[in-house]
């Protein structure tokens, strides 16, 4: 593991916020890190480089599938926000798989970097477990949309068979059989 995931949260926090702006070098980094925790620990150089390393890989690769994703979106026109939660979830899915795969298919030699012990690799599968199921939640979504669609037009075919039956004088087993048989009320 990291010596900078052994470091406390409010510590690794600021590393992470300090590499997300991404304006400062690795020697800028150790400073304002001295800076902010002057009595703290803090990691070399080389161990904060391959955090950066490895902080950047995983960025670019959200930055990939987001920019792949809005792109897909955009071409499906309609509802694309209920299309891109979708789409979310399938890219959050194939990241923690492509990540837990990484893992556990390399080399288990470097003491900074080791694979991932079973605890690691069930939180990944809980993630994508998350994501499979938001991906769930939002196919349910859509199917409640459109069963919501479907009864406002109803009402509303029914409202305007109701009026047109009046101004046309037809009977009540007339209009049921317009229900039925062509609006699919009952």
């Amino acid at each position: 593991m990291s010596s900078i995931k052994k470091l406390p949260e409010d510590q690794r926090m600021f590393i992470e916020k300090l590499l997300r702006e991404d304006r400062l070098t690795l020697n800028e980094m150790l400073d304002e890190i001295r800076a902010e925790f002057p009595t703290a620990t803090i990691p070399s150089r080389s161990a904060l480089g391959r955090y950066h390393k490895n902080f950047e890989d995983e960025a670019r690769e959200f930055r990939k599938i987001a920019a792949a994703s809005e792109h897909l979106v955009k071409e499906f026109g309609e509802d694309p926000d209920d299309k891109g939660g979708m789409l979310l979830a399938q890219a959050v899915q194939a990241v923690v798989t492509k990540r837990a795969l990484d893992e556990l298919t390399k080399p288990n030699d470097d003491p900074e970097n080791p694979q991932m012990d079973i605890g690691a690799v069930g939180a990944l599968a809980r993630a994508a477990r998350a994501a499979i199921m938001t991906k769930e939640k939002a196919m349910e979504n859509r199917a409640e949309v459109r069963r919501q669609a479907r009864e406002e037009l109803l009402k509303e075919q029914d409202e305007n068979l109701k009026k047109a039956a009046a101004s046309q004088g037809m009977g009540e087993d007339q209009i049921q059989f317009w229900r039925e048989k062509v609006l699919g009320i009952k």
